[in-house]
């Protein structure tokens, strides 16, 4: 699974915490890391840099041979809008990916 995390220039994208919000992104979606082939993070400051802290994470989850999923969650600091983000994917994954499971799983009735 390969992350990606792109900022805007209002904030700062340093490669420690880079690394820091990556390794807690894979900790969140670990039980879908064999189905999912890339994750890219896009935090945007929603005030450009006015003052108010305001910071929004777009998460999508590429899936294997599925539509990609996406979500998007607000929080005061870069660590709270991506985890919330994480969290969010997991659930939507999981409701999709279970809703697939239950399908292949079901027998026709005779």
């Amino acid at each position: 699974m390969f992350v990606q995390i792109h900022t805007d220039r209002q904030i700062d994208g340093g490669s420690e915490r880079a690394a820091r919000v990556e390794d807690r992104v894979r900790e969140r979606l670990a039980r879908f890391e064999d189905r999912l082939t890339h994750i890219e993070i896009h935090v945007t400051d929603m005030n450009g840099g006015k003052g108010a802290s305001g910071l929004r994470a777009t998460l999508e989850a590429r899936v294997n041979g599925l539509d990609p999923v996406a979500v998007t969650e607000e929080g005061a600091t870069v660590d709270r809008a991506v985890l919330g983000a994480a969290g969010k994917a997991a659930r939507a994954l999981g409701h999709k990916l279970g809703r697939l499971t239950d399908r292949t799983k079901a027998v026709p009735a005779s």
